[in-house]
């Protein structure tokens, strides 16, 4: 049994690692290579080497009640969606209230992660570390890698012909904090992720004139969504998941772009996806069509030719003079510390099962926790994976031979669709509820909704229709948590008090009481369908 554990990274799947560790009475010792914890949520003034960076206007895309560990929620006074500077605090206040804080080596980089040459016996590591340059050197019974996915910039320079003959300014989006180096300037972002989406909205406010390139569109959705709820609250449902995973691809997709097209029709746009048979995660952006709409924000297609001072579309044969190029082109990931044959990365993909445990390792005593793309929050993911993984370490779970999980590695590289529900065809991405699902069932925390109807129909109900906040992980089984039922009952109260400040009388309506009745009667009709 692990009895040691090194983590590598104190971002948020770090922090989630040790507080596992210490619940199931294992020794961790986290080691960070910067003075703070916090990973990308930290802001810096400048790029750090080896860590995410971000650009002072961030703010969360998944919605506090979706994005919080699932034992410690957000201050209620937080807004839905946190802005960097409170999400640092969070995590502050959750290393604090867990007492994380003595667990963690600042200023400490990890050079290598190596097998003890008994390793086929004991599993364990030697782990070589630097402080202040000094080496130092420890062995260790299990690892947990938490350094993400967002620190190799991936940029392309090959791919634009001209470049080099460029005279304006390029940089990749890592390097971008503060727009005011925009003003009036003529601005090119290239890349229509969220980063890249962000830079081009926050430079239209200051640059003279500002092109957002992109080679496949993407459907771009607000963070205020039905009825003006958190977007992820209203998507991310146990129901609506279920419901979604029963219909043909096809059809997901048209039901998928008519809700998109609700707001705005992207082909008017320009921003309509070229290939809707994949998922491609949805750009969350409040500003981008009423940018589009006053002219400040002008929708390209992929770059032909750089020249000296302008640049050449693709289908457009005229010119547009440039100043600044920002390449929000993506990112690779690798593993430094590793030696390939313990973690080989291909193609944007690691082999690694469930996407955490290296397939081949005659020991399960290294784990990659957060390394994944799920249509949902990645702290409450990673949170879930470290879960499983110390019971893993400690031997009370068991993973399957190796000849299985090399099976459904390499199923899982094939891509190859179900044919049913979304595509989750792309590298890393996953079906979050499915996923998160799976975990909870290896350590006997799925909630039975089931049983739930029959003995808590409020809760059940709320849980099945309602959105699948993180509290719901915590209902049952090893760290069960006994405000989780409060919290779920109470998360909408949580999401209106920082928005209802106001208070307002609202007119009743006649039909209102005949709604809700009808309302009822499909919502018991819907589960006896389901259930029955």
């Amino acid at each position: 049994m692990a009895k040691r554990v090194a983590i590598v990274g104190a971002g948020v799947s770090g922090l989630a690692s040790i507080k596992c560790c210490l619940e199931e009475g294992l020794e961790p010792t986290c080691f960070e290579r910067s003075d703070d914890l916090g990973g990308l949520w930290r802001f810096t003034e400048h790029v750090e080497e080896g860590r995410a960076s971000l650009y002072r206007s961030v703010v969360s895309n998944s919605c506090k009640e979706m994005s919080c560990y699932s034992d410690f929620p957000f201050p209620e006074d937080y807004p839905n969606y946190v802005p960097n500077s409170q999400f640092l605090e969070y995590l502050k206040m959750y290393a604090n209230r867990f007492n994380l804080l003595k667990h963690i080596q600042f200023k400490t980089k990890v050079c290598s992660v190596t097998k003890c040459p008994d390793f086929t016996v004991t599993g364990q590591w030697e782990v070589v570390t630097q402080h202040e340059g000094k080496q130092g050197s420890a062995i260790f019974d299990a690892v947990m890698v938490c350094t993400g996915f967002l620190t190799d910039p991936y940029l392309p320079l090959d791919s634009f012909p001209g470049i080099n003959t460029f005279k304006g300014q390029y940089f990749h989006s890592r390097q971008y904090k503060y727009p005011n180096i925009f003003k009036d300037k003529r601005v090119l972002v290239i890349g229509m992720g969220n980063s890249g989406t962000d830079i081009a909205v926050e430079a239209s406010h200051l640059a003279e004139k500002v092109f957002l390139s992109t080679t496949g569109g993407a459907w771009v959705i607000s963070r205020v969504f039905d009825s003006g709820y958190p977007w992820d609250m209203v998507f991310t449902t146990r129901f609506q998941n279920m419901f979604r995973n029963s219909l043909p691809t096809p059809i997901v997709n048209w039901l998928l772009a008519r809700k998109m097209n609700s707001w705005f029709h992207h082909a008017n746009y320009g921003l309509v996806p070229e290939d809707r048979t994949q998922l491609r995660e949805p750009v969350l952006n409040d500003e981008l069509p009423g940018r589009i709409i006053t002219g400040k924000v002008l929708i390209k297609p992929s770059i032909k030719e750089v020249k000296e001072n302008s640049v050449v579309f693709n289908n457009t044969p005229k010119e547009e003079p440039i100043d600044i190029i920002v390449f929000a082109t993506g990112y690779t990931f690798a593993f430094p510390f590793l030696d390939e044959s313990v973690v080989k990365v291909e193609n944007g993909q690691a082999s690694l099962y469930k996407y955490i445990f290296p397939a081949h390792l005659p020991k399960p005593t290294l784990a990659v926790i957060g390394l994944i793309k799920p249509l949902g929050s990645i702290i409450p993911t990673g949170e879930t994976q470290a879960r499983w993984v110390v019971r893993v370490l400690k031997g009370i779970n068991k993973l399957p031979p190796q000849s299985v999980m090399i099976e459904e590695v390499n199923a899982r590289k094939e891509n190859k669709p179900s044919g049913f529900g979304l595509c989750y065809c792309k590298a890393l991405q996953a079906d979050y509820i499915t996923y998160i699902d799976e975990l909870l069932t290896y350590i006997n925390a799925k909630p039975n909704l089931f049983s739930m109807l029959l003995t808590d129909p409020r809760l059940g109900l709320t849980i099945f229709f309602g959105p699948s906040t993180p509290y719901q992980f915590r209902l049952t089984g090893p760290g069960k948590w006994e405000g989780a039922r409060n919290a779920i009952l109470t998360q909408w109260d949580r999401t209106f008090k920082v928005t209802k400040t106001r208070s307002v009388q609202e007119s009743p309506s006649p039909f209102a009481s005949l709604l809700k009745l009808l309302g009822l009667l499909a919502l018991l009709m819907a589960i006896f369908l389901i259930f029955l």
